[in-house]
């Protein structure tokens, strides 16, 4: 197996994040960040609300709570599939997911707990654990 480096296997996180926004959840984001940290990988994605949603969110304090109950009850549904991907990725086991999603800016936060820091390359070639 060859070794991806640190902003490579972020690189491929969030073209699979994307993809995952847009095929499971409908739309893509309009920015999105990967940061691989030690056993823990941080995505963040700008730009997911649709504008259905932040009319919503805008309307009533009733109205964001809906949007963070369904957003967060769909990802819960993909959440193996999201799982899967980035343990393809990152070749180690996701542990736990978590995440939050702000009516009030449009940006999701999702951290995935790691089973152990991958494996990579640094920008010399070397392996770094």
């Amino acid at each position: 197996m060859t070794l991806k480096t640190r902003g490579e296997l972020e690189a491929e996180v969030c073209r699979t994040i994307i993809q995952f926004e847009k095929e499971y959840m409908g739309r893509g984001p309009v920015e999105t960040k990967c940061y691989l940290l030690d056993d823990l990988l941080l995505v963040r994605l700008k730009g997911v609300l649709t504008p259905a949603e932040i009319k919503l969110a805008a309307s009533q304090e009733r109205g964001r709570y809906l949007l963070k109950q369904v957003r967060q009850q769909l990802l819960d549904f993909g959440r193996p599939l999201l799982e899967s991907a980035v343990e393809q990725i990152l070749g180690v086991p996701v542990q736990s997911i978590h995440t939050d999603i702000s009516t009030k800016t449009g940006e999701r936060v999702i951290v995935f707990t790691l089973a152990e820091k991958p494996k990579f390359k640094n920008s010399r070639g070397n392996k770094e654990h």
